[in-house]
């Protein structure tokens, strides 16, 4: 189970590495928008942005959804918080032990 999860956030973490998806997911998560609409935005193809955005849904950080013949991306929020609080939490053993470290130097 463990190692499922580290294997999903390594996912999320190597989507959003890329700028663009960033963006991407920023956008989104203001206000769910067609693959079509995002695309306008960017100064690439649509295939392009299409598959930035495949990229995210592999990730589980987006999903898309179809309305009519438009694909609507929103934000999967539970993924993100997922990553927050495992972020945090490694932050946090990060940080103390720099604490342990600068403890032993005096």
């Amino acid at each position: 189970m463990e190692a499922l999860l580290d294997d999903q956030v390594d996912a999320m973490f190597q989507a959003l590495a890329d700028r663009t998806r960033r963006d991407i997911v920023r956008r989104v998560m203001v206000e769910e928008l067609s693959v079509s609409e995002l695309a306008a935005s960017y100064e690439m193809s649509f295939a392009g942005v299409q598959k930035h955005v495949a990229v995210l849904e592999r990730a589980g950080i987006v999903s898309k959804q179809r309305v009519g013949r438009a694909q609507i991306a929103h934000v999967e929020m539970a993924a993100i918080r997922t990553v927050r609080s495992l972020w945090r939490a490694r932050v946090a053993r990060i940080d103390d032990l720099l604490a342990d470290e600068e403890a032993a130097e005096r």
